[in-house]
Protein backbone atom coordinates (compact mmCIF):
# COMPACT_ATOMS: atom_id res chain seq x y z
CA UNK A 1 0.00 0.00 0.00
CA UNK A 2 0.91 3.34 -0.56
CA UNK A 3 -0.24 4.71 3.11
CA UNK A 4 3.19 6.36 4.70
CA UNK A 5 4.99 6.26 1.68
CA UNK A 6 8.12 8.66 1.03
CA UNK A 7 7.45 9.68 -2.36
CA UNK A 8 9.54 11.74 -5.23
CA UNK A 9 7.58 12.64 -8.41
CA UNK A 10 9.66 14.37 -10.89
CA UNK A 11 7.57 16.48 -13.57
CA UNK A 12 4.97 16.78 -11.09
CA UNK A 13 3.50 20.16 -12.77
CA UNK A 14 3.77 18.48 -16.10
CA UNK A 15 0.64 17.16 -17.11
CA UNK A 16 0.79 13.54 -15.85
CA UNK A 17 2.49 14.44 -12.91
CA UNK A 18 0.35 16.36 -11.48
CA UNK A 19 -2.86 14.28 -11.98
CA UNK A 20 -0.57 11.78 -10.57
CA UNK A 21 0.42 13.82 -7.52
CA UNK A 22 -3.24 14.58 -6.95
CA UNK A 23 -4.22 11.44 -7.13
CA UNK A 24 -1.90 10.34 -4.34
CA UNK A 25 -2.61 12.97 -2.17
CA UNK A 26 -6.30 12.46 -2.09
CA UNK A 27 -6.35 8.95 -1.73
CA UNK A 28 -4.21 8.05 0.79
CA UNK A 29 -3.12 8.82 3.98
CA UNK A 30 0.13 9.92 5.57
CA UNK A 31 1.91 9.80 1.94
CA UNK A 32 4.30 12.58 1.93
CA UNK A 33 5.42 13.52 -1.93
CA UNK A 34 8.60 15.79 -2.63
CA UNK A 35 7.70 17.33 -6.16
CA UNK A 36 10.48 18.32 -8.65
CA UNK A 37 10.07 20.39 -12.12
CA UNK A 38 11.78 23.10 -13.95
CA UNK A 39 8.90 24.88 -15.01
CA UNK A 40 10.32 25.52 -18.21
CA UNK A 41 9.06 27.34 -21.32
CA UNK A 42 8.32 24.45 -23.58
CA UNK A 43 4.61 25.71 -23.31
CA UNK A 44 2.77 28.24 -21.71
CA UNK A 45 3.85 28.20 -17.99
CA UNK A 46 0.89 29.32 -16.95
CA UNK A 47 -0.93 26.16 -17.35
CA UNK A 48 2.57 24.78 -15.26
CA UNK A 49 1.38 27.04 -12.16
CA UNK A 50 -2.32 26.29 -12.86
CA UNK A 51 -1.78 22.60 -12.14
CA UNK A 52 0.92 23.71 -9.35
CA UNK A 53 -1.52 25.36 -7.39
CA UNK A 54 -4.36 23.01 -7.82
CA UNK A 55 -1.41 20.29 -5.99
CA UNK A 56 -0.92 23.64 -3.42
CA UNK A 57 -4.88 23.62 -2.66
CA UNK A 58 -5.19 19.95 -1.47
CA UNK A 59 -3.10 21.27 1.77
CA UNK A 60 -1.61 17.99 1.68
CA UNK A 61 2.00 16.72 3.03
CA UNK A 62 3.34 17.96 -0.73
CA UNK A 63 7.31 19.63 -0.95
CA UNK A 64 7.72 21.60 -4.12
CA UNK A 65 11.23 21.81 -5.34
CA UNK A 66 11.91 23.84 -8.81
CA UNK A 67 15.06 22.61 -10.75
CA UNK A 68 16.20 20.70 -13.09
CA UNK A 69 17.07 16.90 -12.74
CA UNK A 70 19.92 17.37 -15.27
CA UNK A 71 21.06 18.75 -11.86
CA UNK A 72 23.33 16.71 -10.05
CA UNK A 73 23.78 19.28 -7.26
CA UNK A 74 20.14 20.04 -6.48
CA UNK A 75 19.58 15.78 -6.68
CA UNK A 76 22.29 15.18 -4.32
CA UNK A 77 20.61 17.83 -1.69
CA UNK A 78 17.13 16.14 -2.47
CA UNK A 79 18.12 12.49 -1.68
CA UNK A 80 20.34 13.43 1.53
CA UNK A 81 17.51 15.31 2.93
CA UNK A 82 14.74 12.09 2.26
CA UNK A 83 14.84 8.53 2.23
CA UNK A 84 12.30 7.77 -0.63
CA UNK A 85 10.50 4.32 -0.99
CA UNK A 86 9.21 4.93 -4.70
CA UNK A 87 10.71 7.00 -7.38
CA UNK A 88 8.65 8.27 -10.21
CA UNK A 89 10.49 10.07 -12.86
CA UNK A 90 8.27 11.77 -15.03
CA UNK A 91 10.50 14.55 -16.05
CA UNK A 92 11.12 14.86 -19.88
CA UNK A 93 11.49 17.16 -22.53
CA UNK A 94 8.62 15.77 -24.47
CA UNK A 95 7.06 15.82 -28.34
CA UNK A 96 8.96 13.61 -31.15
CA UNK A 97 8.61 17.39 -33.67
CA UNK A 98 10.43 19.32 -31.22
CA UNK A 99 13.45 16.93 -31.03
CA UNK A 100 14.01 18.33 -34.72
CA UNK A 101 14.04 21.66 -33.22
CA UNK A 102 15.80 21.52 -29.85
CA UNK A 103 18.11 18.07 -29.94
CA UNK A 104 19.92 19.33 -26.90
CA UNK A 105 17.08 19.66 -24.45
CA UNK A 106 16.52 16.39 -24.91
CA UNK A 107 19.73 15.02 -24.11
CA UNK A 108 19.99 16.78 -21.15
CA UNK A 109 16.36 16.17 -20.04
CA UNK A 110 15.88 12.59 -21.09
CA UNK A 111 19.60 11.01 -20.90
CA UNK A 112 21.31 13.15 -18.37
CA UNK A 113 18.41 13.78 -16.20
CA UNK A 114 17.70 10.03 -16.18
CA UNK A 115 21.37 9.06 -15.01
CA UNK A 116 21.82 11.59 -12.46
CA UNK A 117 18.40 9.79 -11.00
CA UNK A 118 19.53 6.25 -11.29
CA UNK A 119 22.82 7.32 -10.12
CA UNK A 120 21.25 9.03 -6.56
CA UNK A 121 18.95 5.52 -6.50
CA UNK A 122 22.49 3.34 -6.66
CA UNK A 123 23.66 5.82 -3.73
CA UNK A 124 20.43 5.84 -1.80
CA UNK A 125 18.32 2.72 -2.73
CA UNK A 126 14.58 2.85 -3.27
CA UNK A 127 11.92 0.32 -3.55
CA UNK A 128 10.75 1.33 -6.51
CA UNK A 129 11.86 2.80 -9.80
CA UNK A 130 9.05 4.02 -12.01
CA UNK A 131 9.34 5.67 -15.56
CA UNK A 132 7.87 7.18 -18.14
CA UNK A 133 8.99 5.88 -21.94
CA UNK A 134 6.81 6.06 -24.87
CA UNK A 135 4.83 4.19 -27.50
CA UNK A 136 7.67 6.36 -30.09
CA UNK A 137 9.97 3.70 -29.32
CA UNK A 138 8.27 1.43 -31.78
CA UNK A 139 9.34 3.51 -34.53
CA UNK A 140 7.76 1.58 -37.42
CA UNK A 141 6.91 -1.29 -36.33
CA UNK A 142 4.35 -3.11 -38.97
CA UNK A 143 3.47 -5.91 -36.50
CA UNK A 144 0.31 -4.52 -34.28
CA UNK A 145 -0.54 -4.07 -31.52
CA UNK A 146 2.87 -3.13 -30.31
CA UNK A 147 4.06 -5.71 -27.65
CA UNK A 148 7.10 -5.01 -25.47
CA UNK A 149 8.08 -8.57 -26.29
CA UNK A 150 8.64 -6.63 -29.78
CA UNK A 151 12.47 -5.33 -30.81
CA UNK A 152 12.80 -1.52 -30.82
CA UNK A 153 16.13 -1.13 -31.94
CA UNK A 154 15.10 1.38 -34.87
CA UNK A 155 13.39 5.02 -33.43
CA UNK A 156 12.63 7.04 -35.98
CA UNK A 157 13.02 10.14 -33.67
CA UNK A 158 15.63 11.61 -31.22
CA UNK A 159 12.91 11.16 -28.69
CA UNK A 160 12.07 7.88 -29.36
CA UNK A 161 16.19 7.32 -29.19
CA UNK A 162 16.26 8.79 -25.78
CA UNK A 163 13.05 6.70 -24.49
CA UNK A 164 15.11 3.62 -25.37
CA UNK A 165 18.07 4.57 -24.10
CA UNK A 166 16.02 5.07 -20.48
CA UNK A 167 14.69 1.58 -20.97
CA UNK A 168 18.11 0.31 -21.49
CA UNK A 169 19.58 2.00 -18.47
CA UNK A 170 17.18 1.23 -15.93
CA UNK A 171 18.03 -2.55 -17.22
CA UNK A 172 21.80 -1.93 -16.71
CA UNK A 173 21.39 -0.53 -12.98
CA UNK A 174 18.47 -3.43 -12.62
CA UNK A 175 21.24 -5.95 -13.27
CA UNK A 176 24.51 -4.21 -11.29
CA UNK A 177 22.83 -2.99 -8.59
CA UNK A 178 19.40 -4.40 -7.91
CA UNK A 179 17.36 -0.91 -8.41
CA UNK A 180 13.89 -2.44 -9.08
CA UNK A 181 12.32 -0.28 -11.99
CA UNK A 182 9.04 -0.46 -14.21
CA UNK A 183 8.78 1.50 -17.64
CA UNK A 184 5.95 2.34 -18.81
CA UNK A 185 5.25 3.18 -22.36
CA UNK A 186 2.39 5.85 -22.64
CA UNK A 187 0.35 5.72 -25.78
CA UNK A 188 -0.99 9.44 -26.99
CA UNK A 189 -2.50 10.75 -23.30
CA UNK A 190 -5.33 13.21 -23.54
CA UNK A 191 -7.14 15.09 -21.01
CA UNK A 192 -7.88 18.30 -19.82
CA UNK A 193 -4.85 20.92 -18.63
CA UNK A 194 -3.28 18.79 -21.41
CA UNK A 195 0.19 19.86 -23.14
CA UNK A 196 -0.84 22.90 -25.98
CA UNK A 197 1.35 20.76 -28.34
CA UNK A 198 -0.41 17.39 -28.58
CA UNK A 199 -3.03 17.39 -31.65
CA UNK A 200 -6.51 17.65 -29.77
CA UNK A 201 -4.81 20.88 -28.01
CA UNK A 202 -3.40 22.72 -30.78
CA UNK A 203 -6.56 21.32 -33.51
CA UNK A 204 -8.90 23.26 -30.52
CA UNK A 205 -6.55 26.59 -30.43
CA UNK A 206 -6.53 26.83 -33.94
CA UNK A 207 -10.25 26.05 -35.13
CA UNK A 208 -11.34 28.26 -32.31
CA UNK A 209 -9.38 30.89 -34.15
CA UNK A 210 -10.83 30.03 -37.23
CA UNK A 211 -7.31 28.70 -39.03
CA UNK A 212 -6.59 25.56 -40.69
CA UNK A 213 -5.49 22.78 -38.79
CA UNK A 214 -3.00 20.29 -40.88
CA UNK A 215 -3.79 16.31 -41.24
CA UNK A 216 -0.55 14.41 -41.57
CA UNK A 217 -0.35 11.81 -44.12
CA UNK A 218 -3.74 12.90 -45.45
CA UNK A 219 -5.19 11.51 -42.70
CA UNK A 220 -4.49 7.86 -43.26
CA UNK A 221 -2.81 7.50 -39.54
CA UNK A 222 -4.01 5.75 -36.50
CA UNK A 223 -3.47 6.44 -32.72
CA UNK A 224 -4.39 4.83 -29.86
CA UNK A 225 -5.84 7.76 -27.95
CA UNK A 226 -5.43 6.68 -23.44
CA UNK A 227 -7.25 9.33 -21.43
CA UNK A 228 -5.13 10.80 -18.81
CA UNK A 229 -7.10 9.24 -16.11
CA UNK A 230 -5.79 5.60 -16.84
CA UNK A 231 -2.43 6.67 -17.37
CA UNK A 232 -2.83 7.35 -13.71
CA UNK A 233 -4.67 4.61 -13.02
CA UNK A 234 -2.60 2.05 -14.22
CA UNK A 235 0.49 3.81 -12.41
CA UNK A 236 -1.50 3.65 -8.88
CA UNK A 237 -1.74 0.42 -9.28
CA UNK A 238 1.60 -0.42 -10.51
CA UNK A 239 2.84 1.97 -6.88
CA UNK A 240 0.64 0.30 -4.77
CA UNK A 241 1.06 -3.50 -5.59
CA UNK A 242 4.81 -3.19 -6.49
CA UNK A 243 6.87 -4.78 -9.00
CA UNK A 244 6.39 -8.25 -10.47
CA UNK A 245 9.87 -8.59 -11.09
CA UNK A 246 13.25 -6.69 -10.62
CA UNK A 247 13.02 -5.53 -14.58
CA UNK A 248 9.65 -4.42 -15.94
CA UNK A 249 7.91 -2.69 -18.71
CA UNK A 250 4.13 -2.42 -20.05
CA UNK A 251 2.34 -0.78 -22.22
CA UNK A 252 -0.07 1.58 -21.27
CA UNK A 253 -2.47 2.74 -23.85
CA UNK A 254 -6.50 2.31 -24.60
CA UNK A 255 -5.98 -1.02 -27.08
CA UNK A 256 -8.35 0.85 -29.59
CA UNK A 257 -6.34 3.19 -32.20
CA UNK A 258 -8.68 5.72 -33.60
CA UNK A 259 -8.58 6.65 -37.11
CA UNK A 260 -7.03 10.82 -37.18
CA UNK A 261 -10.08 11.53 -39.50
CA UNK A 262 -12.97 10.58 -36.94
CA UNK A 263 -10.71 11.63 -34.01
CA UNK A 264 -10.73 15.38 -35.69
CA UNK A 265 -14.65 14.97 -36.58
CA UNK A 266 -15.23 13.60 -32.91
CA UNK A 267 -13.14 16.09 -31.41
CA UNK A 268 -15.14 18.98 -34.10
CA UNK A 269 -18.60 17.06 -32.27
CA UNK A 270 -17.20 18.17 -28.77
CA UNK A 271 -16.49 21.44 -29.50
CA UNK A 272 -19.93 22.22 -30.76
CA UNK A 273 -22.01 20.65 -28.14
CA UNK A 274 -20.01 22.58 -25.48
CA UNK A 275 -20.90 25.93 -27.29
CA UNK A 276 -17.24 26.49 -28.60
CA UNK A 277 -17.67 26.32 -31.91
CA UNK A 278 -20.91 27.39 -33.76
CA UNK A 279 -23.30 24.51 -34.86
CA UNK A 280 -23.04 25.53 -38.57
CA UNK A 281 -18.61 25.78 -38.23
CA UNK A 282 -17.08 24.23 -41.73
CA UNK A 283 -15.12 21.77 -39.92
CA UNK A 284 -13.93 20.18 -43.37
CA UNK A 285 -13.09 23.63 -44.66
CA UNK A 286 -10.43 24.09 -42.09
CA UNK A 287 -8.44 21.13 -42.88
CA UNK A 288 -5.23 21.35 -44.71
CA UNK A 289 -4.25 17.79 -46.11
CA UNK A 290 -0.44 17.55 -45.97
CA UNK A 291 2.33 14.88 -46.10
CA UNK A 292 3.50 12.96 -42.73
CA UNK A 293 6.29 15.15 -40.85
CA UNK A 294 9.56 13.50 -40.10
CA UNK A 295 9.74 11.37 -36.80
CA UNK A 296 5.85 10.60 -37.18
CA UNK A 297 4.45 6.67 -37.54
CA UNK A 298 1.14 5.86 -39.34
CA UNK A 299 -0.17 3.41 -36.26
CA UNK A 300 0.54 3.27 -32.84
CA UNK A 301 -1.68 0.18 -31.26
CA UNK A 302 -0.63 -0.84 -27.48
CA UNK A 303 -0.89 -4.38 -26.72
CA UNK A 304 -2.26 -4.09 -22.89
CA UNK A 305 -2.30 -7.82 -21.92
CA UNK A 306 0.40 -7.81 -19.66
CA UNK A 307 -0.55 -4.68 -17.59
CA UNK A 308 -4.02 -6.59 -17.21
CA UNK A 309 -3.11 -9.83 -16.24
CA UNK A 310 -0.52 -8.56 -12.94
CA UNK A 311 -2.66 -5.73 -12.16
CA UNK A 312 -6.23 -6.14 -12.92
CA UNK A 313 -6.39 -2.98 -15.35
CA UNK A 314 -6.54 -1.79 -18.64
CA UNK A 315 -7.48 1.82 -20.17
CA UNK A 316 -11.27 2.06 -21.12
CA UNK A 317 -12.38 5.90 -21.69
CA UNK A 318 -13.83 6.04 -24.97
CA UNK A 319 -12.44 8.81 -27.28
CA UNK A 320 -16.20 11.00 -27.39
CA UNK A 321 -16.11 10.98 -23.63
CA UNK A 322 -12.36 11.82 -22.45
CA UNK A 323 -12.66 14.96 -25.63
CA UNK A 324 -15.87 15.89 -24.27
CA UNK A 325 -14.45 15.96 -20.82
CA UNK A 326 -11.56 18.57 -22.04
CA UNK A 327 -13.92 20.50 -24.10
CA UNK A 328 -15.59 21.60 -20.64
CA UNK A 329 -12.05 22.22 -19.06
CA UNK A 330 -11.53 24.21 -21.98
CA UNK A 331 -14.27 25.96 -22.10
CA UNK A 332 -14.14 27.34 -18.30
CA UNK A 333 -10.32 27.82 -18.17
CA UNK A 334 -10.11 29.73 -21.39
CA UNK A 335 -13.60 30.94 -21.41
CA UNK A 336 -15.94 30.42 -24.57
CA UNK A 337 -14.26 33.37 -26.41
CA UNK A 338 -10.38 32.27 -25.96
CA UNK A 339 -10.15 32.09 -29.93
Amino acid sequence: MLNEKNILITGCCGFIGSYLTMRILKEYNGVHIVGIDDMNAYYDVSLKKYRLDKILSLNKDFTFIKGDISGRELLDKVFSKDRFDIVVNLAAQAGVRYSLEDPDSYIRSNIIGFFNLLEEMRAHPVEHFIYASSSSVYGGNEKIPFSTQDRVDHPVSLYAATKKSDELMAYTYCHLFKIKSTGLRFFTVYGPAGRPDMAYFSFTNKLLKGEKIKIFNHGHCKRDFTYVDDIVEGIVRIMDQGPKQDYNLYNIGNDHPEDLMNFVYTLGRCLKENGLLEEDFDLDGHMELTDMQPGDVPVTYADTAPLKKDYGFKPDTPLAAGLDRFCKWYKEYYGKDSG
